[in-house]
C-alpha cells in the first residue's frame, strides 16, 4: 500500500502537465481574443493621424528668386476648362501628401487647418464635425459646423485656382497630374467661405488676401505651386507677386 501510494501520485503529477499546457494555451487565446475584439482599437489604429503641413516656404529673397525661373506667357483661352477635368473632388486616389489615406482631401484640409476639432464617431477620425479656423486670408476666427447649411462657411481653397492652371499649362497635363494638383495639400487652404468666393478664379494681378499680413505667405505658396507644377505666369501676374514680396 505504502508502494502504491507514491506510485499514483506521480502519474497524477505527469497526467497533470499536459493538462495544465492546455489550460495555460485556451487562457491565453482568450486573453489575446479579448484584447482585440471590438474594432475600436483595430480602427483607431488605422485611422488618419494629423494631415501633412504644407511644406516650408522660402525665403522672400527665395521666393523672388524662383519668380525669376517661372515661363512668362499670355494666357491661354478658357476653352475646354471644366472642374471635372481635375478629377473626382476630394478624391483620396491621388499620389500626393495625405492620398490613400482613407480619408477625402477636404477632411484632410480640415484637420489640418482646424483647431479644437471633433470627429464623427465611427469615421475612423477622418470626418470633421466642428471645429475653430483661425482664417489666414481673412483674419477671421469661425466656427466650423458640418452640415448642408453650415458647411459652407469653411471653404477649402486652391492657392493656385485650378481655372488659372488651365490657361497657364495644366489644359496640357493628363488627367492624373490634373487629380494630383486638386488635391494637393501644398496648393489647399481652408479659408473663410465668402472670402473663397470674392476670389473665384483670380491670379495674383486681379485678387489678393484681406489680411495683409499673410500675403507675403500667400504669394510665396502660389510661386511654389507655379514652380513644382511647372505652370507659367503673365506678366503683369509676375509684376504683381515681385510688388509684394518686395515688401516682405
Amino acid at each position: 500500500m505504502n508502494r502504491r501510494k507514491p506510485r499514483s501520485h506521480r502519474l497524477r503529477g505527469r497526467a497533470a502537465g499536459p493538462v495544465g499546457l492546455i489550460a495555460l494555451v485556451v487562457i491565453g487565446a482568450l486573453t489575446w481574443v479579448g484584447l482585440n475584439v471590438g474594432g475600436g482599437d483595430q480602427d483607431e489604429a488605422a485611422s488618419p493621424t494629423t494631415s501633412a503641413a504644407p511644406p516650408p516656404l522660402s525665403s522672400p529673397s527665395s521666393a523672388r528668386t524662383q519668380l525669376d525661373t517661372l515661363v512668362v506667357k499670355g494666357r491661354s483661352p478658357k476653352t475646354g476648362y471644366e472642374r471635372s477635368e481635375f478629377g473626382q473632388a476630394w478624391t483620396d486616389d491621388v499620389n500626393v501628401p495625405d492620398g490613400h489615406n482613407g480619408c477625402d482631401t477636404r477632411n484632410d484640409i480640415l484637420r489640418r487647418d482646424l483647431s479644437a476639432i471633433t470627429v464623427k464617431p465611427g469615421s475612423r477620425g477622418c470626418v470633421v464635425l466642428s471645429g475653430v479656423l483661425v482664417d489666414p486670408y481673412s483674419g477671421k476666427t469661425i466656427d466650423f459646423l458640418r452640415g448642408e447649411k453650415t458647411s459652407p462657411a469653411v471653404q477649402i481653397d486652391h492657392v493656385v485656382a485650378m481655372s488659372d492652371a488651365w490657361q497657364k499649362g495644366a489644359a496640357q497635363w493628363d488627367e492624373a497630374k490634373r487629380t494630383d494638383f486638386a488635391n494637393d495639400p501644398t496648393n489647399l487652404q481652408a479659408t473663410d467661405g465668402p472670402t473663397n468666393q470674392q476670389k473665384g478664379n483670380g491670379d495674383t494681378a486681379t485678387w489678393l488676401p484681406p489680411n495683409k499680413t499673410y500675403r507675403c505667405t500667400y504669394v510665396s505658396r502660389q510661386i511654389d505651386v507655379k514652380a513644382r507644377y511647372g505652370l507659367w505666369v503673365t506678366a503683369a501676374e509676375k509684376d504683381a507677386m515681385a510688388k509684394v514680396l518686395t515688401t516682405c
